[in-house]
Formats: C-alpha cells, sequence, structure tokens
C-alpha cells in the first residue's frame, strides 16, 4: 500500500508547491509550504490516472494547504509513459486552471539527475557529471548528460533515446591529454537491471546509482525554475516527447528481437 509520510524537508524549499511525476511505473506527489513536505508514492503510468488526484487533494489536506495558496504546481512532463504523461499534464491543468496558479514543467532526467545529486551528497559524494538514463521501452534509453555546478545540475545537451549499446560516455570524459583520476562520474537511472548485459563496461571513475525522478527531487527544484522565469499558464501543461511512435508493430517487434540476438551472438 502506498504510504503518505509528512518529512521535514532535508534542504529547505522556498514557497508553496504542489509536485507529481506519474512519467514512470512509479507515482510521486510532494507538497511543501516553504518548511515542511508531505509525500507519497503509489502505482504511476496508466494506473495513475484513477489515483492521482484524490492522493493531491488527500496530501494537501495533510499540509493544510488549499491550491490557490500555492505558488504553483511543478509536474513531471517527461520524457516518459506515455500515458503517465497525458495523465500529469492533464491533472496539472486542470488544477492550475481552477486554482489560478501557474505551472512548471520539469524534464523527467533533470529530476532524475537531481535525485541522484541530492542522494550522493547525503554520503559525501561529489560527481563532476551526472548521466540520467531511464527506461524507455522497445529495447531503448532516454540519456541525458548533466553537469553540476554550484550545487545544480546543467544539461550538457538535451535528451537523446539510443540502444543500451550505443550509451556513449565520451561527453563527460576530459579531453585528451587531461587527467581525470580523482572525478568522479555518476550514472544514475533504473536502467542498470533491465540491460545488465547490453551496457558497455563503465570506465575508471564511474559509479552509479538506482534511482527514478520523483516529488522531493522536483520540490527542490522548483524555487530555482520560478525564480528563473519557467513558471507558465497553464494551458501550457504539455508533455515532452523524444519518441514518436509509442509503439512497435509485430513486425517491427520481431525484427527487434531478431537484432538484439544476433548482437549478443557476435564475438566480443
Amino acid at each position: 500500500m502506498p504510504t503518505t509520510v509528512p518529512s521535514s524537508a532535508l534542504t529547505p524549499t522556498t514557497g508553496r508547491f504542489l509536485a507529481f511525476d506519474t512519467s514512470t511505473d512509479r507515482m510521486s506527489i510532494g507538497v511543501s509550504d516553504g518548511a515542511q513536505q508531505w509525500l507519497h508514492e503509489g502505482a504511476g503510468g496508466p494506473l495513475s490516472s484513477a489515483t492521482l488526484i484524490p492522493a493531491i487533494l488527500q496530501l494537501l489536506a495533510d499540509a493544510g494547504l488549499r491550491l490557490d495558496q500555492l505558488d504553483a504546481i511543478a509536474f513531471g512532463r517527461g520524457p516518459g509513459s506515455f500515458t503517465g504523461l497525458r495523465t500529469a499534464c492533464a491533472v496539472a491543468q486542470g488544477l492550475a486552471l481552477g486554482a489560478g496558479v501557474p505551472v512548471l514543467p520539469v524534464d523527467s532526467l533533470l529530476a532524475l539527475a537531481e535525485e541522484a545529486r541530492f542522494q550522493w551528497a547525503l554520503e559525501n559524494a561529489w560527481p563532476q557529471t551526472i548521466t540520467a538514463l531511464l527506461d524507455a521501452r522497445m529495447d531503448e534509453m532516454y540519456v541525458q548528460h548533466f553537469r553540476l555546478n554550484d550545487g545544480a545540475c546543467h544539461a550538457l545537451a538535451p535528451c537523446v533515446l539510443v540502444r543500451p549499446e550505443a550509451l556513449q560516455l565520451s561527453t563527460v570524459l576530459p579531453a585528451a591529454g587531461e587527467t581525470d583520476s580523482e572525478t568522479m562520474h555518476g550514472l544514475a537511472g533504473n536502467v542498470f537491471e533491465v540491460y545488465a548485459t547490453r551496457l558497455p563496461a563503465l570506465p575508471a571513475g564511474f559509479t552509479r546509482l538506482t534511482a527514478l525522478p520523483g516529488a522531493a527531487a522536483m520540490l527542490r527544484l522548483a524555487p530555482a525554475l520560478l525564480a528563473a522565469g519557467a513558471a507558465l499558464d497553464a494551458s501550457q501543461a504539455l508533455p515532452l516527447y523524444i519518441r514518436d511512435k509509442v509503439a512497435l508493430t509485430t513486425d517491427e517487434r520481431a525484427e527487434v528481437k531478431r537484432q538484439t540476438l544476433l548482437e549478443r551472438s557476435e564475438p566480443s
């Protein structure tokens, strides 16, 4: 059963925010009143369509906040589950329109990188870069590289869609002739078990962390995003799609399976 957990914010957020993400198999919701956070988790993706709004309203009641008291509603805009993203956008639009508050679209890979940064910081580990990796199904991953600067994650390039074998880490490696023996580089996401035999070996200095984008990370990101002018009118609560197609035909699935078997049978 999902649980609702009131908790003091380890990194206080300034302002009042509602945040939710349904881009993965986990639904994550959070509310902050500027001094404290209330967090809730449940089944995400398509299953969130029936449970997201009731869980949001309960969490707001637990926090003693009304929707019209919020500074903004942050939502995970993707990439991710097609149905989950449509649910998040529709709920963000409806709630924001009714309350007269703006929306804050948050990229799933940025929220994932922030969650990884936070988890590593608790261990006094400070990677120079974080590569965010989310399972995109259909034998592909969403990938985005971030560099840490002043405790914040800054995207080095837009999110891309790649096969596990094609993961490239050259973007975050030092230039030829430079040394990087003591610098930590992090990989974070939910792909390490799914594609365990297909991901390339990690170079020296790289470490990995299993993590997902979630509301706690979004609440930490929200004040800076609001200050930077990222808030939009409720009508602009739109999903971010990296893949145009959301499903393969039977013939395409068979071809993907054939190619995968061929790749695994090739001598290394």
